[in-house]
């Protein structure tokens, strides 16, 4: 019987460990987005002409189980490379009509505060 002691304590113990890495991780997200939330805050804004430089997306699929349905289901996070008059690039997480509304090479004006993407105003 001891031997199942030794397993159930052990089996505690890597769940107990599992339990504070999940929490951990939740902690150190919130802690990170309100961090940069803040920080953002604390930025000018600023507007700079700048180049649209290159545009991304990443895709990820979800998988739900239940016991009687599987279903998938699909998020897309898009992405925006402007290039500024220094060479410097900044890449934005965009919204999807943003991001069908912008073309490589297009010029403007990049409005952004910190990491946060206000805007982007082509000229024609």
């Amino acid at each position: 019987m001891e031997a199942f002691g030794f397993l159930f304590s052990a089996f505690g113990l890597l769940f107990s460990v599992m339990v504070m890495l999940v929490v951990g991780t939740i902690l150190y997200r919130i802690v990170s987005g309100v961090s940069e939330w803040a920080d953002n805050n604390n930025q000018p804004i600023l507007s700079v002409p700048a180049r649209v430089a290159t545009k991304r997306h990443s895709t990820s699929v979800h998988h739900h189980h239940s016991d009687t349905h599987i279903s998938d289901s699909a998020s897309t996070t898009y992405y925006v490379t402007f290039e500024l008059e220094s060479g410097e690039r900044r890449e934005f997480r965009v919204r999807d009509k943003e991001f069908g509304m912008l073309a490589d090479d297009d010029t403007g004006t990049l409005e952004y505060q910190g990491t946060r993407y206000l805007g982007f105003n082509r000229t024609l």
